[in-house]
């Protein structure tokens, strides 16, 4: 009966082992990060709201390896900008808004350059972009909702 009982929990203990390592054999690449499935879209719009600049700026931004997506919005003489960082480049946050500031500073030495890497103002870019591909915005109240946004993201610094 003893025999039976230790042969028991050994075949026990292989399943168990054989459970645990089929587990931990699965897709590594599930991590790796490729700035291919990054979409940009360009806003557009038929009113005379010109979002080049953004639209220059997003295809600069999204280059950087640590950097998955990107909303941007511009006025005349500024560009609000949101980037989303991957989940294991979020450790270096500061250095990733600083590198990019700097990137865009030198591209666009007219514009006053706010950037940040909250998801709300991601989200809050994404709507206004959406407003302004849609053309349902004009410019007056583009530059109440760009204010609106511009003030949470220095409250947020």
């Amino acid at each position: 009966m003893k025999n039976m009982l230790k042969i028991g929990y050994i075949g026990l203990f292989i399943m168990a082992n054989i459970v645990l390592c089929s587990g931990c054999t699965g897709n590594h690449n599930q991590f790796t990060n490729n700035n291919d499935d990054a979409k940009i879209v360009k806003v557009s719009t038929k009113k005379p709201i010109d979002q080049s600049v953004a639209n220059q700026a997003k295809e600069i931004v999204i280059k950087e390896k640590e950097i998955s997506g990107v909303k941007a919005v511009n006025t005349d003489q500024e560009l609000l900008l949101a980037v989303k960082v991957d989940h294991f480049d979020r450790f270096r946050l500061k250095s990733i808004e600083k590198k990019v500031k700097s990137d865009l500073e030198k591209t666009f030495p007219d514009h006053k350059i706010i950037i940040s890497t909250d998801s709300k103002m991601y989200l809050e870019l994404e709507q206004l972009e959406q407003k302004l591909q849609k053309d349902k915005t004009e410019k007056k109240t583009l530059k109440k909702e760009f204010d609106k946004i511009k003030s949470l993201m220095k409250e947020k610094a």
